[in-house]
């Protein structure tokens, strides 16, 4: 069976990753793991957005880049969609109350990945692209997407959700089947390293 991939990026860094040691991640090794043979994986679509680094933390786009040439270079059939930051100002308030009711402050907002994600998603399922597909996310945003390729275009979908959090009951109304990513999965799910013929690492402390 065609089987396609789609990964929001974000949502499964925050859900199965952050906070591990296992986030030099194989997303095809790792849906393949839980998928039955009769799976053919045609295509991975992976959704994020590029980090701005922080005086905290000045080298986390580096990390990024690191890992998105990793998988485009070691998984063929993977494509890299772009969404963006929003920087904006917001009133909140303040823990200590010295410093006021309100205070402003800066809020960074991920913007695009689960709207890129749902239209290609949508669009590759109306020009037959494949015959099941495995959404990677916990994003309810993403339930009518779901809802018009599993009901309008009958293809079988399928919902991987990460192991911190419940999977959401609209994602759930709208798949055939459902998956909890566990902690075990990613760790046997591990691009090697350094990766072959190439002088990709994986960053320190991943």
């Amino acid at each position: 069976m065609r089987t396609a991939i789609y990964v929001d990026g974000f949502n499964f860094y925050y859900g199965a990753l952050k906070g591990t040691n296992h986030k030099w991640l194989n997303p095809k090794q790792l849906c393949v793991s839980i998928l039955k043979p009769h799976h053919n994986v045609v295509s991975i679509v992976y959704c994020t957005a590029k980090v701005r680094p922080k005086a905290t933390d000045p080298t986390v786009r580096k990390r990024q880049a690191n890992y998105i040439k990793a998988i485009e270079t070691y998984i063929p059939e993977l494509a890299v969609i772009y969404g963006h930051f929003l920087e904006i100002k917001v009133l909140c308030r303040p823990v200590d109350s010295k410093l006021g009711s309100l205070v402003e402050v800066f809020r960074t907002e991920e913007k695009g990945a689960d709207v890129n994600l749902a239209v290609h998603l949508v669009n590759d399922a109306h020009n037959g692209l494949f015959d099941c597909v495995v959404v990677v996310s916990n994003d309810s945003d993403l339930a009518e997407a779901m809802r018009i390729v599993k009901d309008e275009c009958e293809k079988a979908v399928g919902l991987f959700t990460p192991w911190r959090r419940r999977a959401s009951k609209q994602l759930m109304q709208h798949s055939n089947i459902q998956r909890t990513i566990r902690r075990s999965s990613l760790k046997n799910s591990q691009l090697p390293n350094p990766m072959p013929g190439t002088g990709i690492h994986k960053p320190s402390g991943w």
